[in-house]
């Protein structure tokens, strides 16, 4: 399982229909949402770790 580097659910790398590729490297996550948040800022959620769910529009919850 991979951990959604946006909201920090698991997510089966599998089945995950949201990836995206940042620095040679494959990132999962568990809804679109989640996805646009890391595409919009991705070296954020690579510094601080999963912030929890963004709310609709991919604007995160950062606490």
């Amino acid at each position: 399982m991979a951990i959604d580097p946006v909201c920090g659910m698991e997510v089966d790398p599998k089945a995950a229909q949201f990836k995206s590729l940042y620095k040679g490297k494959v990132y999962y996550f568990c809804s679109r949402h989640c996805k646009e948040a890391f595409d919009k800022d991705p070296e954020y959620y690579l510094t601080h770790g999963p912030v929890g769910m963004p709310h609709h529009g991919g604007t995160p919850d950062r606490r």
